[in-house]
C-alpha cells in the first residue's frame, strides 16, 4: 500500500507538469495572438493617429482629450480622445465611470443634465459652462486614462475581436475599428454590427472561406453607401483616400510607411 501510495503521489506531479507543458504553450501563443495584429502597441498607436486624420485632421491624437464642440450632426457636443456623444450615450457612460472612481471631478455635477439629454442633440443644463468643464477635466491625468479605458471596452476591442473573428488581418481590424468608431455598436441600418451584416450577405470573410481583399472591399463599399446617406458624414475621403488606397497596395498588415489623405489634406507616417 504505502509502495503504490508512493508511486500514487509521484504519478499526480508528473501529469500535472505534463498537462501544465503542454497547456502554458497554448495560453502563451493566446496571449502573443491577442497582442498581435492592431492591438500590438506600436499598431495602436497607428490606427490611433490615422482615425485623428480623419476625426480631428491631426496625427497627434492625444490633443483631443480636451476637445468638445456641437458638430452639428444631431448628436449633441462631441468630446474627448474619440468623440463621445452627449445624444449617444457613451459620453454619459464615460462621465458616470470616471465619478465612480473620482467623485469630486468637475464634470459630475452635469450628471443630472447629461441624463435628461441623453439620445438627442439637447444641450439643456449643459450650457454655458459643460465645455469648459470638460476641457478643465481633460487636463488631469485620471480623466485621460477614463477616456482610453473607454475607447477600448466600448470601440477599440470589440472591433478587433470582431474582425479577428472574422479572420481578417490588421487593416481589417482598422476598418472594421474604424467604422466602429463612426457609426457606433448598433445594429441598425447605420450601425457597425448592421453594416457588418449586409456586407456578409453579399460577400465571405476569410472566416468562412472567402478572399480577404474582396470582402474589405465590400465591407468598404457597403459603409461608404450608408455614409453617403446621412448629409454630417457624405465625405468619404477616410474610405476613398486612405482606407481604400492601403487596401488597393495589398498592404493587409497596415505596415509603414503610409501616405493617405483625408479631406484634401495629405498625411505621412514613415
Amino acid at each position: 500500500m504505502k509502495r503504490a501510495g508512493f508511486l500514487l503521489l509521484v504519478v499526480v506531479p508528473v501529469l500535472v507538469a505534463a498537462v501544465a507543458y503542454f497547456l502554458v504553450p497554448e495560453r502563451q501563443a493566446r496571449a502573443d495572438s491577442e497582442r498581435a495584429g492592431l492591438a500590438a502597441p506600436a499598431k495602436k498607436e497607428l490606427a490611433q493617429q490615422i482615425v485623428a486624420s480623419a476625426e480631428n485632421s491631426t496625427l497627434d491624437w492625444r490633443q483631443a482629450y480636451g476637445y468638445v464642440e456641437d458638430i452639428g450632426d444631431g448628436q449633441g457636443y462631441t468630446a474627448g480622445v474619440i468623440g463621445f456623444c452627449t445624444g449617444t450615450h457613451d459620453l454619459l457612460t464615460l462621465v458616470e465611470s470616471y465619478t465612480r472612481r473620482h467623485p469630486d471631478n468637475g464634470l459630475a455635477r452635469y450628471l443630472p443634465a447629461l441624463r435628461k439629454v441623453d439620445g438627442s442633440d439637447s444641450h439643456e443644463g449643459l450650457d454655458p459652462g459643460f465645455p469648459a468643464a470638460w476641457r478643465h477635466e481633460a487636463t488631469v491625468p485620471a480623466f485621460r486614462a477614463a477616456q482610453d479605458s473607454e475607447r477600448d471596452r466600448v470601440y477599440f476591442d470589440p472591433a478587433v475581436r470582431q474582425a479577428r473573428h472574422d479572420g481578417l488581418g490588421t487593416l481589417g481590424q482598422f476598418v472594421y475599428y474604424d467604422a466602429m468608431v463612426m457609426h457606433g455598436p448598433g445594429t441598425g441600418d447605420y450601425g457597425f454590427y448592421g453594416l457588418r451584416q449586409r456586407a456578409l450577405r453579399e460577400a465571405r470573410p476569410p472566416s468562412q472561406g472567402g478572399d480577404e481583399t474582396a470582402y474589405l472591399n465590400t465591407f468598404l463599399d457597403v459603409r461608404r453607401a450608408a455614409m453617403r446617406s446621412r448629409d454630417a458624414h457624405r465625405d468619404t475621403t477616410r474610405i476613398d483616400t486612405a482606407q481604400r488606397v492601403f487596401l488597393r497596395e495589398g498592404n493587409l498588415g497596415l505596415d509603414t510607411p503610409l501616405v493617405w489623405k483625408v479631406y484634401g489634406e495629405t498625411y505621412r507616417i514613415p
